[in-house]
């Protein structure tokens, strides 16, 4: 069986660069450490975490419940607002937002604060997504899909400036793009894609598209995952979305001679070598 590897599966830089930080925090800290939000999707990180003593907080309500300790913004970052009321409530601030969703912060707030209605290409629900609406000073709008950018109604007048969610597909971006142009909106769009965002996606479509079957592997609430997934299945009918090798075996997986693995920006290496390993002897 000849198993193919992309090259870019795996922890891309920012969470890599969370994942450092966090690790750092917690065998240096003398206080309790808490994150907002879990640091990555992968429950596995997520409990090894745990037993180091780094809790997680998924509200603003926990947030305004703590006296003291640490809290770290994880990579997909948070809105203003909450940083602000780490450092209210006097509580030490790590910010492990990843440096390109970082600079989408800056975009929206600048433009906003021009006058600029805000329009981000993505899902409303991410977190990171409503961390990027959170540092708009005005009028903002998230379209998920083709049909919302059809149906998104604007004064003539407005200036728009278009921004996209790091892992968003880049081929359904340029679409949705495509429409608010005909439509005659005074826009500036601005590519914020991940550049390590497109080059998996089109790694994965490549390998997808040579091989019988295909694994994607990564948490199951990870959203670049799941469009890894999507594009994968789009050229590849036997595709498989898994978070661990365990869950591969529960699928009555389908080999034939070849088999593509790739994985999302939240899937540690030591998960992606166990499947690499054993899928071809195992199964």
């Amino acid at each position: 069986m000849k198993i193919t590897v992309a090259k870019t599966a795996g922890f891309c830089f920012g969470v890599k660069r969370a994942m450092e930080k966090v690790y750092e925090q917690a065998e240096h800290s003398g206080g309790p450490i808490y994150t907002f939000g879990p640091i990555i999707h992968n429950e596995a990180v997520v409990g090894d975490l745990e037993k180091r003593g780094v809790h997680v907080i998924e509200t603003e309500e926990e947030l305004c419940g703590l006296t003291k300790g640490t809290v770290i913004i994880r990579s997909h970052g948070v809105s203003r607002h909450i940083c602000d009321e780490i450092k209210a409530k006097g509580l030490k601030l790590v910010d492990a937002t990843c440096p390109f969703v970082k600079k989408i912060h800056q975009i929206v707030e600048e433009r906003s604060e021009e006058g600029y209605t805000i329009v981000i290409v993505g899902s409303s629900s991410h977190p990171e997504v409503e961390g990027i609406r959170g540092w708009c000073r005005g009028k903002s709008v998230v379209l998920k899909d083709l049909r919302e950018a059809q149906n998104l109604e604007l004064d003539p007048k407005e200036r728009v400036c278009v921004v996209s969610q790091t892992t968003f597909n880049y081929k359904k971006f340029q679409d949705i793009v495509e429409i608010l142009e005909e439509r005659g909106y005074n826009s500036i769009v601005v590519n914020t894609i991940c550049n390590a965002t497109h080059e998996r996606q089109v790694e994965a479509r490549e390998v997808a598209s040579n091989v019988d079957s295909m694994i994607v592997i990564g948490g199951k609430n990870s959203s670049n995952t799941q469009k890894l997934y999507e594009i994968c299945r789009s050229v590849c009918a036997n595709t498989y979305y898994i978070q661990t090798f365990e869950d591969l075996q529960s699928q009555n997986f389908q080999s034939g001679d070849s088999v593509g693995i790739t994985a999302g920006a939240s899937t540690p290496n030591t998960i992606i070598e166990e499947v690499h390993k054993n899928v071809g002897i195992k199964l």
